[in-house]
């Protein structure tokens, strides 16, 4: 009879996705506070004191993520006062329907400010050592007689022509998008 020998397969590491609540949380709380979106996402009304239990994390601390969440109107809650004890408990509810006015918000910012970048990129020069220390303006080159201040080696003109069509074509896919989820806002209508 025959060995059989169990070859091991490995398997390649998946890439972990974020969905786009949980991009949309960590870019405007953290990306510290996905767990907790998590859970709520599931239960409404629920007790920090058991989302805290449920984290296996201080009350404290999960406190500080739902206060963050609150800020950025990502939850909502309700008081009650506890019968025993005579303290207030807080019932917590994640509002996922603002996720996508938060997302929209975050494209116009990026856009504003790939724009502002863009800008600058076209109308200044810059300048930088061999050694890509640091990337200064041409005022800043000439303070420091276009030398590197850190190694002090001559700086010489960059071509960001690269970075310009990057930031371009970027600005051109978040416009899109914004394009698009306007034309679905209306159709919706």
């Amino acid at each position: 009879m025959k060995k059989q020998t169990k070859k091991t397969v490995q398997k390649s590491p998946k890439k972990e996705t974020k969905s786009p609540i949980e991009e949309v949380v960590a870019d405007v709380v953290g990306p510290d506070v996905i767990a907790l979106v998590k859970i709520l996402k599931i239960q409404q009304n629920v007790s920090e004191f058991k989302l805290a239990a449920k984290m296996k994390q201080e009350i404290n601390t999960v406190r500080n993520m739902l206060y963050r969440l609150y800020n950025a109107n990502l939850v909502s809650f309700i008081r009650k006062k506890d019968q025993k004890k005579g303290w207030y408990i807080y019932y917590w509810t994640f509002n996922g329907k603002q996720i996508k006015y938060i997302a929209a918000d975050l494209k116009k910012k990026k856009a504003e400010k790939l724009s502002e970048r863009l800008a600058r990129e076209k109308n200044s020069m810059f300048y930088n050592c061999k050694n890509k220390c640091l990337r200064l303006e041409f005022e800043q080159a000439m303070d420091f007689e276009f030398k590197c201040p850190e190694c002090g080696n001559l700086l010489e003109q960059e071509d960001n022509s690269l970075k310009i069509k990057t930031i371009e074509k970027e600005m051109q896919t978040i416009q899109k998008d914004i394009s698009k989820e306007q034309r679905n806002k209306k159709n919706k209508k």
